[in-house]
């Protein structure tokens, strides 16, 4: 239980990150930060007991500058659906395929990179779409980081989440 998942949000509500139970009790304890939701159980010590955080709230705002999702190969193939960009194949055994090969002066950016089954990317080999007379299901983009895609793993688990997640950068 020490390594549940909590959810940190800003003082204006705007998730933050998440962070384990040990650090959010800490920030609670600290009179750094509050609790918004619980029902996880209690944490008992001899003379008290402390409700289990899910949700909690800093009491002090952090000014940042707005998230963008980070380019890697699983958030490239996470933004594909795990879907093959040139035959439509979806398969968790995925490779990355640059549009324009790297040799040739394509960049490492999300406008180039598209997720490709092992047998498309294969077969494109080092040339352009054109040369491999082929074509894209659809044209790859910077995802957006809103709080639904941003914490979408933590959602299976935390259902209590959604609320605080809903509107942001969206």
């Amino acid at each position: 239980m020490n390594n549940a998942a909590v959810l940190l949000l800003n003082q204006n509500y705007e998730p933050l990150n998440v962070c384990n139970l040990r650090r959010a009790m800490i920030m609670i304890l600290g009179g750094k930060a509050e609790t918004l939701e619980n029902g996880r159980g209690f944490i008992h010590s001899v003379q008290r007991a402390w409700p289990i955080p899910s949700v909690i709230r800093l009491n002090y705002m952090i000014r940042r500058p707005l998230p963008r999702v980070r380019l890697c190969r699983k958030e490239v193939f996470r933004r594909d659906n795990y879907t093959c960009q040139y035959c439509g194949r979806k398969t968790h055994k995925m490779t990355m395929d640059h549009m324009v090969p790297r040799y040739r002066g394509g960049q490492y950016s999300w406008g180039n990179l598209v997720s490709a089954c092992p047998a498309c990317n294969r077969r494109k080999g080092g040339k352009t779409l054109a040369q491999a007379n082929m074509r894209l299901l659809r044209q790859p983009f910077e995802p957006r980081p809103t709080g639904r895609y941003l914490f979408q793993v933590y959602l299976e688990h935390n259902g209590e989440w959604e609320k605080f997640l809903q509107g942001w950068w969206e």
